[in-house]
């Protein structure tokens, strides 16, 4: 055996884990924990009204307050990650989520639960949603951003996979503020390891993103923002105009309007409902809590199978795919409910995993080709209000459906139905001007000028 010289020593301890992937996994884990509380809806609507007497349109309201405001949030959060940095956005909304639930606890009214669930926590995810991914995957990453931006969207399913069947446990054995108090914990044990590893950009770590063609370090003093964020400006009125700028292409209300049936069909409708649907059925709440946990472990594999299929084929081909065999899936949900899971079922909630977040790294790809790099972040978080403003509506459109006619069939023959009508509208996107390939890496460079932002 030959003995290592001291070259290659020297060699070896130079081999270092790029800083980019620090931040994803901080990233990845801060989403997670934003995905446990919206996961943790569906399980604690019953216990909530059982206790205080609510009805389902109330609690289904509070749930639509969050879901929107969480939608709205995020193009705002987008802008103040760009002018105030992404490491401040983040810990504030940590506390804010932790504040909100641990709150929660104490309650004794229907306004509080509509104050903590819906306004404190709304805007705390809302500030952590897909669009703080989105921003990290576009700074940090040239080489695999697709495959993060799938990774980012499976935190949503790993939380639910995670603290699912967790909570429901909980809920079932302890009570539902134990369960509530959990997550506030979560959020605050995440806040020193934000702070200890969410750099704001290469620039500012003298870096360049993982991939760049151009190798090397790079000045401290290059600019923080990758993203261009204008400092001349206040956040809202740069999310305001690129909102202004964005609405006179078609191509943007389509990806709204289909973001908002995606939010629909998923936060909305499986996430909110599925428990309480499958309890009318006769079905053991842990048991539905338990099929949820699974679609989040189908959903991660099937997101990074999105996200490595986004870096090489059209994105509106797989969008296309995505609405219509969700749309086509949902409109046998009824015939499939049931006390016990059969196997019909169960292909259901495997097959609705692996499409669950799916749509989101396509979409995230067509909001930087059509409109460019530069704004790519703000705009996809307007595109991610939609959604959430989708899973609001649907929130209280399936509770109000319950109520007035005592199950949830004609929620999910509508919402089926939306997909498909999704699907058909993917159609009408042109081809994006800025086409991207695995084996390209140069249309990152091609991207507009700060302050440019390219229609199609």
């Amino acid at each position: 055996m030959i003995a290592a010289g001291p070259d290659t020593t020297s060699a070896r301890r130079r081999v270092r884990i790029h800083r980019a992937w620090w931040v994803a996994a901080i990233t990845f884990a801060a989403l997670l924990a934003a995905a446990s509380f919206r996961s943790s809806t569906g399980v604690l609507i019953e216990p909530l009204e059982a206790e205080f007497g609510w009805s389902r349109a109330l609690t289904s309201g509070a749930i639509t307050v969050n879901f929107i405001l969480y939608g709205l949030t995020a193009p705002f959060a987008a802008a103040l990650m760009e002018r105030f940095g992404v490491r401040g956005v983040v810990v504030a909304a940590l506390g804010l989520i932790a504040a909100g639930m641990g709150l929660t606890t104490l309650m004794t009214s229907g306004w509080q639960l509509y104050a903590l669930w819906g306004l404190c926590v709304g805007l705390g995810t809302g500030a952590l949603a897909l669009v703080f991914g989105a921003i990290v995957a576009n700074r940090w990453f040239v080489r695999h951003r697709g495959l993060m931006m799938g990774a980012f969207s499976a935190a949503s399913a790993t939380g639910q996979l995670v603290f699912l069947p967790v909570i429901a446990n909980l809920t079932e054995n302890v009570g539902w503020r134990q369960a509530a108090l959990l997550v506030a914990a979560l959020a605050l044990l995440l806040i020193p390891f934000v702070l200890a590893l969410l750099a704001e950009s290469p620039a500012a770590v003298g870096l360049r993103p993982y991939g760049d063609p151009a190798a090397g370090e790079v000045s401290t003093d290059a600019p923080s923002h990758a993203m261009g964020g204008d400092k001349g400006d206040g956040a809202a009125r740069t999310a305001i105009r690129v909102l202004r700028e964005a609405s006179h292409s078609a191509t943007f209300w389509i990806l709204m309007g289909t973001f908002f049936i995606c939010g629909w069909s998923t936060n909305g409708l499986i996430q909110t409902h599925f428990i309480p649907a499958a309890h009318d059925h006769g079905m053991p709440p842990t048991t539905a809590a338990g099929l949820l946990a699974v679609i989040g472990a189908f959903d991660i594999l099937g997101t990074l199978a999105s996200g490595w299929l986004t870096d090489r084929v059209d994105s509106r081909k797989l969008l296309l795919a995505y609405y219509g065999l969700r749309g086509l899936s949902l409109l046998v949900v009824p015939a499939v409910l049931g006390p016990t899971v059969e196997p019909p079922l169960f292909f259901f909630i495997v097959f609705y995993g692996l499409d669950w977040v799916a749509t989101v790294p396509p979409t995230v790809a067509l909001c930087r080709q059509h409109f460019g790099l530069e704004r790519s972040g703000i705009l996809f978080g307007w595109v991610f209000g939609a959604h959430m403003v989708g899973a609001g509506v649907a929130a209280s459109v399936a509770g109000l459906i319950r109520t007035s006619t005592g199950d949830y069939a004609a929620a999910w023959y509508a919402a089926g139905l939306l997909c498909v009508v999704a699907a058909f509208a993917i159609l009408r996107i042109p081809r994006p001007p800025i086409p991207e390939t695995a084996a390209s890496v140069k249309t990152d460079q091609a991207a507009p000028e700060p302050g440019q932002i390219t229609l199609s």
